[in-house]
């Protein structure tokens, strides 16, 4: 008598699937990351760009170190170019109050009356750190 294991064929293993093509949810994946990475570029060139004004600010304060009405000029360079002619432009008061809201430090009137005065008692560092603290994207309802 025959071995029935004899009668079996050979196991014949399945063909290995192929990675190509890819499936709808694999194009899914790659399209979304290729959006998401190129949203996120666009996005880093564009603050990039935006903020091109203050570095350039931050550039000339270093050169104008120890001249407080050079300094103060940058401030409302930055001033005008963030947010326009009108806030550049204001009285004094209202200057100030914009003034300490767009950057950390705390500056008084006499601070900015003393500017055009034969010496300024406004520290250029207090100037400087104030170009550094630049708010460029404040809502400015003064």
């Amino acid at each position: 008598m025959q071995n029935p294991l004899d009668a079996l064929h050979d196991v014949i293993p399945p063909e290995q699937v192929d990675w190509w093509p890819l499936t709808p949810a694999s194009w899914a994946v790659i399209i979304a990351s290729i959006l998401i990475v190129s949203v996120s570029i666009w996005l880093a060139v564009k603050k990039w760009q935006h903020n091109a004004a203050k570095r350039e600010a931050i550039q000339l304060s270093e050169q104008h170190t120890q001249d407080a009405l050079a300094l103060h000029g940058i401030l409302k360079r930055l001033a005008r170019h963030y947010y326009g002619n009108e806030h550049a432009a204001q009285p004094t008061a209202q200057w100030l109050t914009l003034l300490n809201k767009l950057t950390s430090q705390q500056f008084s009137q006499q601070d900015l009356n003393s500017l055009y005065s034969s010496n300024p008692t406004l520290a250029c560092t207090k100037l400087m750190a104030a170009i550094r603290t630049f708010k460029t994207k404040e809502a400015v309802n003064v």
